[in-house]
C-alpha cells in the first residue's frame, strides 16, 4: 500500500498557482459520475476544515516562526480549496446541491461505518448516517414540490431515497450529543482519520445549509433549511466529541495532512473522470510534502516520531459506492434508537421530551410539513426506491408510495 511517509511531494515554493491554474473548468452537471460530484464535494469539506484547523491551531501558537509556517501551508491549502469546489458547475440550484451533500453524507457516512474497526465509534456513525438518511428524502420531496425536479436526477439510482429515522425526532437536548472520545494511545490509526473525516463532511454541511438558507424566499425551504441545519449543529457536536481532546496540536496538524492524503489518493484510484483524477493526483503530491513538513513540526516541538501515531500505509482506499442493502439493515434495527448522555437507548427519555415539546410546541416542523405539502400537491410523497419495499414499512403493512 502507498505511505505518503516514503514519497517525495513537490516543494513547498512551487506549490503556489496563479490565477489561470486555479481557474479550472467544472464538470459537466449532465454527463458527470454522481460520485465524482460527492468526491469533490467531500474534499471541498476536508479543506475547508484543514484551513480552519490552521487558523484555530495559529491563534493558541506563541512561535513566530511557526505561525509562519501554518500561514504559508494554509495559503496553500486555500487555493486547493479554491479549486476542489471550483470543479462543481454553477448551473445547479443550491437545493440541487444540498441533495448532493445529503448523498454524500448517507454513502461516505456509511462507508464509515463499514469499515470502523472500533464497536463504540461504528455505532455513531451508524446512528448519524439514518439521519442524513431522512434528511435526503426530505430535501427530495421539497426539490420537486419548489422546482419541479426529481432528485433521481442528482443520486441516479446509487442511493435511495426514502425514510429514515424521522426528521422530527432528531433534535436531542445539546448535552445528549456528545460522545466519549476514542483514546488516542490505544485506538486504531484508522479510528483516527474516520473521525476526521466524517467530522469534516458535517461541519462543511453545517456552514452549508447556515448560508443558503435564507436564500429561499418560499417559507417551507427556509424553514426546512433551519430546522436541518440545527441538526447538522448536533451531528457535528457528535462526531468532533469522539476525537481524544488529549492529542497535541501537533498530534493533530499531523493526522489532518495524513488524513487529506489518504482521501486524495482514495478518490485518485477510484476516478472516472480524467480531469479530475489529475486534479487528485497533483493535490496528493502537495499534501504528501506538507505532510513532511507537519512532521518535522511534530518531531520538533513535540518530541515524537510521526510513525509511532500513524499507520504504517494508508489503510485501504475510501470508496463512493451505493449501500442499499447496509442502510435497509439499520433501518429495520436502528431507526428508534436515541441518545442518553454518551449512550443510545430505544425509548425517549424524560430530557428528550421535554426538547421536544420545547422547540416543538405541539406544532408539525418543516420536515413533517413538506411531506405533507408534497402530498397534498402531486398525491404522495417522493420517493426513490430500488430494492424491494422499505424495510420498516413493510414490517408495518403501509402502503408503499412509488
Amino acid at each position: 500500500m502507498f505511505n505518503p511517509l516514503d514519497h517525495q511531494g513537490i516543494p513547498l515554493e512551487r506549490q503556489l498557482r496563479n490565477w489561470r491554474e486555479l481557474d479550472v473548468d467544472p464538470i459537466d452537471p449532465l454527463a458527470a459520475d454522481p460520485y465524482t460530484r460527492c468526491r469533490i464535494i467531500a474534499l471541498n469539506g476536508i479543506e475547508v476544515e484543514a484551513i480552519l484547523f490552521s487558523h484555530h491551531f495559529a491563534r493558541t501558537c506563541t512561535d513566530p516562526e511557526v505561525k509562519r509556517q501554518l500561514a504559508e501551508i494554509r495559503y496553500i491549502e486555500a487555493q486547493q480549496q479554491r479549486v476542489v469546489n471550483w470543479l462543481l458547475p454553477g448551473v445547479p440550484s443550491a437545493l440541487e446541491t444540498t441533495i448532493a451533500y445529503e448523498q454524500v453524507a448517507v454513502d461516505l457516512t456509511s462507508w464509515v461505518a463499514r469499515m470502523e474497526p472500533d464497536p463504540y465509534l461504528q455505532q455513531a456513525y451508524e446512528f448519524g448516517v439514518l439521519e442524513d438518511f431522512d434528511h435526503l428524502y426530505r430535501y427530495a420531496n421539497l426539490f420537486e414540490l419548489i422546482e419541479r425536479r426529481r432528485a433521481a436526477k442528482v443520486v441516479d439510482d446509487l442511493t435511495e431515497v426514502m425514510p429514515g429515522r424521522p426528521t422530527k425526532a432528531h433534535h436531542r437536548h445539546p448535552v445528549d450529543n456528545v460522545r466519549d472520545p476514542y483514546d488516542r494511545t490505544t485506538v486504531d490509526p484508522l479510528s483516527k482519520l474516520h473521525a476526521l473525516t466524517i467530522m469534516a463532511a458535517e461541519q462543511q454541511t453545517m456552514n452549508f445549509y447556515m448560508n443558503v438558507g435564507p436564500q429561499y424566499m418560499e417559507p417551507i425551504a427556509r424553514q426546512l433549511y433551519q430546522e436541518i441545519g440545527l441538526i447538522e449543529e448536533e451531528h457535528v457536536t457528535h462526531y468532533e466529541s469522539l476525537v481524544d481532546p488529549g492529542e497535541t496540536w501537533w498530534e493533530r496538524l499531523v493526522n489532518h495532512e495524513y488524513n487529506e492524503c489518504y482521501l486524495y489518493y482514495s478518490f485518485m484510484t477510484q476516478e472516472s473522470d480524467p480531469k479530475v483524477r489529475a486534479i487528485w493526483e497533483l493535490h496528493l503530491n502537495m499534501e504528501v510534502e506538507q505532510l513532511r513538513i507537519a512532521c518535522d513540526l511534530m518531531r520538533r516541538h513535540d518530541g515524537r516520531e510521526p510513525a509511532d501515531i500513524l499507520a504504517p500505509a494508508l489503510p485501504e482506499p475510501v470508496r463512493f459506492e451505493p449501500n442499499k442493502e447496509f442502510l435497509r439493515n439499520l433501518l429495520a434495527t436502528q431507526i428508534d434508537l436515541t441518545t442518553l448522555g454518551a449512550g443510545y437507548v430505544r425509548e425517549a427519555h424524560e430530557r428528550f421530551e421535554r426538547m421536544q415539546q420545547q422547540l416543538h410546541g405541539g406544532e408539525a416542523p418543516a420536515s413533517e410539513r413538506v411531506i405533507d405539502e408534497h402530498r397534498a400537491k402531486f398525491g404522495d410523497e417522493y420517493r426513490i426506491e430500488t430494492a424491494g419495499p422499505h424495510p420498516v414499512t413493510a414490517l408495518r403493512g403501509e402502503k408503499q408510495h412509488a
